[in-house]
This record gives structure tokens, C-alpha cells and sequence, in this order.
């Protein structure tokens, strides 16, 4: 541990995020002088290694953040709700992966390729983001600054992880299944996921669109801080593991052709370009799969509008979609001298 470092708290340490939050803070050498593990009563017993020692997992209590100066947050959004504000009240700075706070106006939402400075306007709580919206705003917004985007139409394939660990499990359970000739078990998901996709991520709203497919929308618009920017998305469940793939068409205010693009996103930050079609170069899930950058390509002119650009965007959905970015806020604020 980083005796000059801070004290932080994981909670939903035992989840797929969370175990990768705790992967995260030692892979990126964050300055920890003391690690605290939370999660529910049933964890309790479980260990975790940080650095080289397994740290236990303790209960999540009300009293579990005196003297924690950092606290990252994957337990769902009825823990968060519940436990965010009273880390907040003892001094803790959250960083919330959770939907609990996203589009409260008081909470920033921050991918800190697209908006760190919002993450200094904070009254003890950050939010991270939805997944899906992380991978697209790092990809558009070096072409939202050159040329503003008015139009955004995304269709996403989403991996199981996104979901968490028993989701992973059911999906490679109903292979085993099926390849052996039983039948496939459902539990987790409306529909068998081995073999199969399904437009159908969160609950559906009464305008016909899915919890998820607002998320992108509206955390799109507080992102960008233009609630002028018109987003369509449609959220696909695909038997992938990790990594998160989207088809986007933007339309623009000014032209931007395929070329421009790819130098704006080559020399983005958090962004690779992966384009070379005829050769069989565009990114997949398993080249995103266990990394950190914003994977762009098939980069084209829509012809259907004016202005008019298609593009390919892939990421791990959980590490950049989740525990990467989580990480980084904290460490802009660590950069910035706010923790």
C-alpha cells in the first residue's frame, strides 16, 4: 500500500465491476494507502488480492466510511441511493457507477476524455455514466467540437457482462447445453441469449423505448451540455462477453468527410482507429476485450442525409464502460488536487 496515498472503499467489491475497480486501482498504480472492501452481509468471508495481499470483504454499514476519502460504487442503484449521501456526509468522495444520480443536476456526469472539468464541480458525489454512452461520447466528441453534432442514431450490441457475473454464466451454461443437445436454461435474461439477440436492455417506457436506450439519450445531452442534440438508439443484448459494439450515424451542422474524422480521432485521447476495411481491419468485441480505448472504424459518408457520417465504435464495457473510467475521475481529481 502507498502510505502517502488515499484511503478508498470499494463497494459491490465482490461483483464483475467491482472486482475489476480493485484490478483497475493496482494495474493503474493509483496512490492507495489503505483498501476497504464492502459489500452485503453474504460476502462477508470472501477476500480480494490488491498488490499482492488478500483483502477481506466486509459488510456495507452505515459507519463504513470514517475516514475514507474516496469511495467507487458498483452495488446497483438502491445501494447507491441509500449510501451514497451518508459517504458523502463523512467526507467521501463518490464515484458512482450506479443510474442513481446520473441526471440529478446536481451530481456531474463525467468521462474525462469528453468533460473532466465537471468532475470539479462536485458536492461529494460524481456519477459514472452509462456504458453505452461512455464508448459513444469518446468517439463524437472530437467531431462534435470540429463540426457540432445535431443528429445521433445508435443501435448498440451489448455483451452479457454488462448485465454481471450470473449473466456470464448463463450464457455460457446455455452453450454448454445446447452443444451437448439439452435444452437451454433462462434466468436472468427475457429470452435464450446463447445463439440469439434481443432489442431488450431495462424495462420498456411508455414512449416504446427501453430504460437503456434513454439512458443514451438523455446522458448524452448532459455529457455534451446540449439539450438540442436529437438521439434515436435501439439496445440489442448479442451472446458476446465483453466489449460493447455500436452502429452510429451522425448528422452535422458543418461537412466533416471520412478523412477529417479519422485524423480528429486519431488524435483523440482514449480513441483508437481501427479502418481498413478491404483488409479486414475494423474493431470487434475481442480486440476491445481486456483493454481501455474507444476502438473506432468503418468510418463513411451516410448518404441517406446531409452531412452525413457513419461509423463502427467498440469498448470493453466494462473497463472503460465502467471501472476504468470510474478510476480516471478519481485520478483527474488526485491531478487536480481535489482528493
Amino acid at each position: 500500500m502507498d502510505h502517502n496515498g488515499l484511503k478508498v472503499a470499494v463497494v459491490g467489491a465482490t461483483g464483475a465491476v467491482g472486482n475489476l475497480m480493485v484490478k483497475v486501482l493496482e494495474e493503474r498504480a493509483f496512490p492507495v494507502s489503505s483498501l476497504k472492501l464492502l459489500a452485503s452481509a453474504r460476502s462477508v468471508g470472501k477476500t480480494l488480492p490488491f498488490r499482492g495481499v488478500e483483502v477481506p470483504v466486509e459488510e456495507l454499514v452505515e459507519d463504513s466510511f470514517n475516514g475514507v476519502q474516496l469511495a467507487l460504487f458498483s452495488a446497483g442503484g438502491a445501494i447507491s441511493k441509500k449510501f451514497a449521501p451518508i459517504a458523502a456526509r463523512a467526507g467521501t468522495i463518490v464515484i458512482d457507477n450506479s443510474n442513481a444520480w446520473r441526471m440529478d443536476p446536481k451530481v456531474p456526469l463525467v468521462v474525462p476524455e469528453v468533460n473532466a472539468e465537471a468532475a470539479l464541480s462536485h458536492s461529494g458525489i460524481i456519477a459514472n455514466p452509462n456504458c453505452s454512452t461512455i464508448q459513444m461520447v469518446v468517439a463524437l466528441k472530437p467531431i462534435h467540437d470540429a463540426a457540432r453534432i445535431r443528429r445521433i442514431v445508435v443501435t448498440t450490441f451489448q455483451a452479457v457482462s454488462g448485465t454481471g457475473k450470473r449473466a456470464i454464466e448463463e450464457l455460457r451454461n446455455q452453450v454448454s447445453d445446447i452443444m451437448n443437445g439439452r435444452e437451454a436454461v433462462r434466468q436472468i435474461y427475457p429470452h435464450q441469449i446463447a445463439f440469439n439477440c434481443f432489442p431488450h436492455i431495462g424495462p420498456f417506457l411508455e414512449n416504446g423505448f427501453s430504460e437503456e436506450e434513454m439512458k443514451m439519450v438523455n446522458e448524452t445531452r448532459k455529457i455534451f451540455e446540449d439539450s438540442k442534440i436529437r438521439v434515436c438508439a435501439t439496445t440489442v443484448r448479442i451472446p458476446v462477453i465483453y466489449g460493447h459494439s455500436e452502429s452510429i450515424n451522425i448528422e452535422t451542422e458543418k461537412p466533416v468527410s471520412p478523412e477529417e474524422a479519422r485524423m480528429l480521432l486519431k488524435e483523440a485521447p482514449g480513441v483508437r482507429v481501427i479502418d481498413d476495411p478491404s483488409s479486414g481491419r475494423y474493431p470487434v468485441p475481442l480486440d476491445a476485450a481486456g483493454h481501455d480505448e474507444t476502438l473506432v472504424g468503418r468510418i463513411r459518408i451516410d448518404p441517406s442525409v446531409e452531412n452525413g457520417l457513419a461509423m463502427w465504435v467498440v469498448a470493453d464495457n466494462i473497463r472503460k464502460g465502467a471501472a476504468t473510467n470510474a478510476v480516471q475521475i478519481a485520478e483527474f481529481l488526485v491531478k487536480h488536487g481535489r482528493l
